[in-house]
């Protein structure tokens, strides 16, 4: 198995620095985020990789003598917003990112399913989480036709460029559990598209990410590595707490598209993205990657780093050393 890390969280410095700290963290693979929520900060040169090989080849030649090489591109967004503001510009990134991963010899493209309206001519996204009217089944129903044509679309962009398109199972999304991405490609008829497996979103989900793998088998494409902690709070808040703040516009804030916003986290949240093994023991993680390489022995597996009390740094750190344990255990 390939280990490395999700790049976002390195985004405050240049890609040869970023290469560094990978490759200081004993790790050898980085996933490069390529659009969606978050610019291509470490693609400066996207649009020529496109079109010129001289541009493709000098972009890789800063990975030569690292020990670290590209493990899959990331556009993670919302592609079915009904805002075309945010939607179109999202969509676009998927497929840009799809060509762009092919220029690179890439074979990975993660992303999100996306969420529309409830019904058409909406502006916003409407997630229905437990569907006991009968109004929410025909919601959900039309997202469906606008989620088909769609991945549909990708699907055959996919084909076409060599490329498996791996669906984080993220909420707000028409794909956020197994049942989802298989009604998703049973619909589509999907070869292309699957799943990365992300194992935070399922254990706040109270699922159990090994039986995930197991169940998908095949499905899944990609894999990250992210821990939660389920904190005494969610006995009165449960684990959909949603006493979010807003931010205000004088504080820092990421932008997620258009006028859209990251809000602030509960103080006292139910839980908590941490670093690996401050949710879950090695032990766990070494049952989670040999699930991983029973499905793919060449399956890519990264690290995402979103514990606000480590620094950028120091969570990648704590993080590495926790999966490497875990890949020792598991003999992968």
């Amino acid at each position: 198995m390939k280990l490395g890390v999700y790049n976002a969280i390195l985004h405050d410095r240049p890609l040869p620095q970023a290469l560094e700290v990978v490759a200081d963290l004993g790790l050898t693979g980085i996933e490069l985020n390529s659009g969606g929520f978050l610019p291509p900060v470490h693609i400066p040169t996207f649009d020529d990789i496109l079109v010129s090989d001289t541009a493709r080849d000098d972009f890789l030649g800063i990975f030569e003598g690292t020990g670290v090489s590209i493990a899959g591109l990331n556009c993670n967004g919302n592609p079915l917003h009904p805002n075309p503001v945010i939607g179109e510009k999202h969509a676009e990134d998927v497929r840009r990112s799809v060509r762009l991963a092919q220029r690179l010899g890439q074979h990975r493209v993660v992303t999100m399913s996306g969420l529309p309206g409830a019904e058409p001519g909406a502006t916003v996204p409407t997630w229905v989480v437990n569907a006991w009217n009968s109004r929410d089944l025909d919601i959900i129903e039309h997202q469906w036709s606008v989620a088909v044509p769609f991945w549909t679309e990708i699907d055959a962009l996919a084909q076409d460029h060599d490329v498996k398109v791996a669906l984080e199972l993220h909420p707000q999304n028409v794909a956020f559990n197994p049942a989802n991405l298989r009604e998703l490609v049973e619909r589509t008829g999907a070869t292309h598209v699957g799943v990365e497996l992300d194992a935070s979103h399922l254990f706040w989900q109270q699922m159990d990410p090994v039986a995930v793998v197991r169940d998908l088998g095949p499905l899944v494409f990609h894999a990250a590595a992210k821990d939660v902690r389920i904190n005494p709070a969610a006995a009165v808040h449960g684990v959909l707490d949603n006493r979010f703040r807003r931010l205000d516009p004088s504080e820092d804030r990421t932008n997620l598209g258009g006028d859209e916003w990251v809000n602030e986290w509960p103080k006292d949240s139910a839980w908590d993205f941490v670093a690996l093994g401050k949710g879950h023991d090695v032990a766990f993680w070494a049952e989670f990657l040999r699930a991983l390489h029973e499905v793919d022995p060449d399956m890519v597996c990264n690290i995402e780093h979103e514990d606000v009390s480590l620094g950028r740094v120091e969570g990648l750190q704590v993080a590495a050393g926790v999966l490497l344990e875990a890949a020792r255990v598991a003999g992968v």
